[in-house]
């Protein structure tokens, strides 16, 4: 018999997950997951997980409830670790109960993880306390929308109306205009604050305010759809001075990442930082090329090395793997000097217990040369392990200047096998080396460049989409990460002047 998790995965922001609900999803041999689960959490399964969604949005259900239901039991059947992802709290309006009953009814083993629920994180990204000393010591959660089933609403409209200090409706847009009403009708007066929060602590966050008198309105003129939250009470004008979310450089920006998944994160999160949207478009896969008798027979031979080059982390990390894996640390380099390509590289090999003898003030192959134009060339032999297909500038200058260089290839990079679904024409795409811009074009095609800002990493990338006919409208002026977002939001900040 296996065991049953229902797990809260909190309101849509990556981060609000909680560690247990974290743990779970890492050991969990089936994750059946519901539409509002911030679908980048599934990326810490673990290799060989099952993934189902059963994803239920207004009006339009992937799986009835009761068929929902016997899947958990189903799954549940071997012996298997299933976590049953919810958004936000599994207990608050999330169904969770009934399906902890069902559980519970055919002898299954479960546990129960809350999470962060959207009535209480939304309106703390919108800026909007639930309770204030001088404005509301109460507060009250409601669903806006009951069960269907039901032959008259058991909800306390008069009570309401006049109760609470703030009322939270979730799965109510369809039913404002009807809450309004019942409101005002209750006693509830129509020049109270109101609000409604779409897609809450998420970068395409949207807040439309007014009062109770005239909301359904306004929220129909904005467009407002699900998933979004009510909110009622004189808290909602604290918004004026405490909303924060909305106000950072890059909000609500969709900025497209094209690098290799596994080297997406430290850019995803510094946009993200900034508010921007991150729409996943990887057009590079990276593999080590194995076997690679070439680089075992460098590492047997270290010795005969003076000088190191690493022009990626991707190198760094292909040849530390083949060091290792015979048995060798880092005591092999001692009689070599290293030199990485920037700080990206150079901090990887601070890692595996490097730490390099030079580094460029330009992160690139140029900069490269520059350090090398300080050193005595002449006579020594260089070991360069790097990319399959790689500019030939630093080899060409180090043989017109007397030395060698054993020219390595060690991973190469592919075409992805599938292309990204994406649903949103992002407004700035990222582009960080040359492949990605080739690559890019040949899986998404030149149209989707069109009327999109292009920010490029370096020069010698921008001279790669200049050869494709494209201009890059953002260039970073230091060639790595920091930099390239850095000056996305320089762009950004001057076009909104």
């Amino acid at each position: 018999m296996g065991k049953v998790y229902l797990v809260g995965a909190g309101p849509g922001d990556l981060k609000l997950i909680t560690l247990r609900g974290l743990e779970l999803i890492q050991r969990a041999d089936v994750i059946i997951y519901d539409f509002l689960v911030n679908p980048r959490l599934l990326d810490f399964r673990r290799e060989g997980a099952e993934t189902i969604y059963v994803g239920k949005q207004a009006s339009r259900h992937e799986l009835p409830q009761p068929d929902i239901n016997t899947l958990i039991v189903e799954k549940a059947g071997g012996n298997e670790v299933v976590v049953r992802l919810k958004g936000g709290d599994p207990f608050i309006f999330g169904r969770g109960g009934e399906e902890a009953e069902v559980l519970a009814e055919n002898g299954i083993p479960f546990e129960i993880v809350p999470g962060i629920t959207s009535a209480i994180a939304v309106p703390a990204y919108a800026g909007i306390p639930l309770t204030h000393r001088e404005h509301a010591s109460t507060v009250a959660f409601i669903t806006g929308h009951e069960d269907e089933k039901k032959t008259a609403s058991t909800i306390r409209w008069e009570e309401l109306a006049a109760g609470p200090d703030t009322l939270v409706f979730l799965m109510g847009v369809k039913n404002l205009k009807t809450i309004k009403e019942r409101l005002v009708k209750g006693g509830r007066s129509p020049d109270t604050g109101a609000c409604l929060i779409q897609w809450g602590t998420l970068p395409k966050q949207k807040v439309v305010t007014g009062t109770l008198g005239d909301i359904d309105v306004l929220a129909r003129k904005e467009g407002i759809k699900p998933p979004a939250i009510i909110l009622i009470g004189d808290v909602v004008r604290l918004r004026d001075h405490l909303s924060w979310f909305e106000h950072r450089p890059l909000f609500g920006k969709k900025i497209a990442i094209t690098r290799a998944p596994h080297q997406s994160l430290k850019l995803g999160e510094l946009l993200t930082e900034k508010g921007a949207d991150i729409l996943y478009m990887p057009t590079i896969v990276i593999s080590p090329i194995e076997p690679n008798r070439e680089l075992e027979h460098a590492i047997d031979n270290i010795l005969e090395y003076s000088f190191i080059l690493f022009t990626s982390t991707n190198a760094v990390s292909v040849f530390f793997d083949s060091l290792f894996r015979k048995g060798r640390d880092t005591r092999a380099l001692s009689g070599a000097k290293v030199l990485p390509i920037g700080p990206a590289t150079a901090s990887l090999l601070q890692s595996k217990g490097i730490i390099p003898d030079f580094l460029p003030d330009k992160f690139t192959s140029e900069g490269i040369i520059e350090i090398l134009k300080t050193v005595e060339v002449e006579g020594k032999k260089f070991l360069l392990p790097r990319a399959e297909e790689a500019r030939d500038i630093i080899v060409e200058y180090i043989k017109d200047h007397g030395g060698s260089c054993d020219v390595i290839p060690v991973y190469k990079a592919s075409l992805p096998k599938e292309i990204a679904p994406v649903s949103e024409k992002p407004d700035i795409v990222t582009f960080t080396s040359s492949s990605t811009v080739r690559n890019f074009i040949n899986l998404y095609g030149e149209r989707t460049l069109e009327d999109t800002l292009i920010a490029s990493i370096g020069p010698v990338t921008t001279g790669t989409l200049r050869d494709h006919g494209f201009q890059a409208h953002i260039e970073a002026e230091r060639y790595d990460i920091p930099g390239l977002v850095e000056a996305i939001e320089q762009c950004v900040g001057s076009r909104s002047e």
